[in-house]
């Protein structure tokens, strides 16, 4: 039986239509198929592999691992350093108060934790999330997410959960009480690359800190790098709660992890025992991974990834049917006049070998996030591909 028939056949799918590319290997920028294809990888395995692909540090680390040993107990019994090296050099780069990890499988399940974690921390009920809202595909992850459409067919959900509108200071007074935690994208994604305005931010925080509710911040996709800062609460001077990182933390090993203070985390030790536990949370191959990624975020140049996102956006916005671009940093939302053009664009510059991607959320825009570590010249020629595509519309 083909790989092909076999992928249709046996592995399940998520769409009538995947993609069915098959990739034999890859590397920085690149996805190869097994007949010598070349595909550009222009979004990142979707906001994954934002240091490229096949990065030697990383697989060093995963080697080295790997020969050490995998899977030894389940997650917070036994001490193990790939645990604690990728702890201490998570909390190095951040704030005081966010000083203790626990590292999971994904970031839906991080967004598990986190709800949890506010409930337990704080003895209220109440959860607000944001309209646009992209958080997971779990049952509690898509509670806290927006799209009807995508949950419809799976309530009930969890109750106690209410939505505020983005740079909308008014909601803010909904805060109260009763909440426990109020979560928001720091930049969101499926909603095609939303951007809070930084005094909606302050004010948001500031109503928090007044209510006693916490603030959780997602930074599964808009974190490590994506952004130009490598944690996009730096751009807005604020500190969250609890932050919530996945995808790229690992360097294309699955983990994400719950960030917040210690004494925030200790919730989940006691009444009851074992708050939260996952078996394989916290592996010592992707903690592995993790560590090697974290260094190499520590030397990436954070001015040149801004300076490579106005390249793209001066080079993309003449064109007519280019209705709108949101972007900080290499995180790109493109608004075309409507999906069917979306449709088209993408489909163009598949065939010529770059691979663009849609929102699940905003139809009529695409996205773009290549890697960070893109040079000026791979850049322009992923350009020229998209600029071509987009011409042929416009």
């Amino acid at each position: 039986m083909s790989s092909e028939l076999f992928f249709e056949k046996h592995l399940a799918q998520t769409t009538p239509f995947p993609l069915g590319m098959e990739i034999s290997h890859a590397q920085g920028i690149y996805l190869y198929g097994p007949n010598g294809e070349r595909y550009i990888d222009f979004i990142s395995g979707i906001g994954v592999s934002n240091l490229g692909h096949g990065q030697p540090t990383i697989i060093a680390a995963i080697q080295e691992q790997v020969a050490k040993h995998l899977h030894v107990m389940v997650y917070g019994e036994f001490v193990q350093s790939a645990q604690t090296q990728a702890a201490a050099k998570l909390t190095a780069l951040l704030p005081s108060s966010l000083d203790c990890c626990y590292f999971v499988n994904s970031g839906a399940e991080a967004i598990e934790a986190a709800m949890k974690l506010v409930k337990r921390t704080t003895g209220r009920y109440q959860i607000l999330s944001f309209e646009g809202a992209y958080h997971g595909n779990t049952q509690g992850a898509m509670s806290v997410s927006f799209n009807e459409k995508k949950k419809s067919a799976f309530r009930p959900l969890l109750p106690c959960i209410s939505f505020l509108r983005l740079n909308h200071w008014e909601d803010l007074e909904k805060i109260n009480h009763h909440t426990a935690g109020v979560f928001l994208e720091t930049i969101q994604g499926d909603a095609g690359i939303r951007i809070p305005n930084p005094f909606f931010m302050k004010a948001l925080r500031d109503r928090c800190t007044a209510t006693g509710a916490m603030l959780v911040l997602d930074e599964i996709q808009c974190g490590m790098g994506r952004t130009g800062k490598l944690f996009a609460f730096e751009h807005y001077d604020i500190v969250p709660d609890v932050l919530v990182l996945g995808k790229a933390l690992g360097g294309g090993m699955p983990i994400g992890a719950v960030v917040s203070s210690t004494a925030n985390m200790r919730h989940l030790s006691h009444s009851p025992l074992l708050g939260h536990i996952s078996t394989f949370a916290g592996h010592p191959v992707a903690c592995a991974a993790a560590a090697a990624a974290l260094d190499l975020y520590g030397s990436v140049d954070w001015t040149k990834i801004e300076e490579k996102g106005q390249h793209i956006y001066h080079r993309l916005s003449s064109y007519s049917c280019v209705q709108e671009i949101r972007f900080k940093g290499l995180y790109f939302a493109i608004d075309l006049i409507d999906e069917n053009m979306v449709q088209r664009v993408v489909e163009r510059c598949m065939q010529k070998g770059l691979i663009t991607f849609w929102f699940l959320s905003c139809p009529w825009s695409f996205r773009i996030a290549p890697p960070i570590v893109i040079s000026d010249e791979e850049l322009s020629a992923c350009l020229n591909i998209l600029s071509d595509a987009l011409a042929a519309e416009c």
